[in-house]
């Protein structure tokens, strides 16, 4: 197997401009030999450094079972807000980032990007906006990099298909909790 990077390449990870400019695409940087690769999922001096939040409150993984579900939109109001850095460590989704700023300029505009296990994109998600996937595969695990605790008391959801969004959810939706389903729509 090549190497995966060229050599001299310092960075464990690379930070890419998306179309809202607080979301970010989080590149892992893998260095790869005859027995597979390594790659960093997380590293705080590199976040800060691209300007990201790089507290580290909490580390979830998910695990998701059946193709066409949809998860979201999740987010923690007030003090509570979050960052989080979302990574695929088996399968492949379609991760999407709505910005629900009071007063933003992209407010209610999404950012979608397929992350698979293997294509090493994690999708970095501000403080601000809501969080939502579709599975593309059966059995799907996630690793989530969260800068805060979870506090169920701020825990607030929005409408996956609401048409303010305009998310286009490549699958017919498999699988949508209840509790999900009854996220509302933005009201305006």
């Amino acid at each position: 197997m090549a190497d995966l990077v060229s050599p001299g390449v310092g960075n464990a990870l690379t930070v890419h401009d998306t179309e809202i400019d607080a979301v970010k695409v989080v590149q892992q940087v893998r260095r790869g030999d005859d027995r597979g690769w390594f790659s960093r999922a997380w590293c705080a001096r590199e976040m800060a450094a691209a300007g990201l939040d790089a507290r580290l409150a909490q580390v979830n993984v998910s695990s998701t079972a059946v193709r066409g579900t949809v998860r979201g939109l999740h987010l923690q109001r007030g003090p509570h807000a979050e960052s989080k850095l979302v990574h695929v460590l088996h399968g492949a989704i379609l991760d999407v980032a709505v910005d629900v700023r009071p007063g933003s300029p992209t407010r209610h505009q999404h950012v979608a990007r397929e992350l698979t296990a293997d294509n090493g994109m994690g999708l970095y998600i501000p403080m601000g906006f809501a969080h939502g996937f579709q599975t593309l595969t059966d059995d799907v695990v996630m690793l989530y990099v969260m800068s805060e605790f979870y506090e169920p008391g701020a825990e607030s959801g929005l409408a996956h298909d609401d048409p303010a969004f305009a998310i286009p959810w490549p699958l017919p939706v498999s699988v949508l909790s209840d509790k999900d389903a009854r996220h509302p729509h933005v009201q305006e």
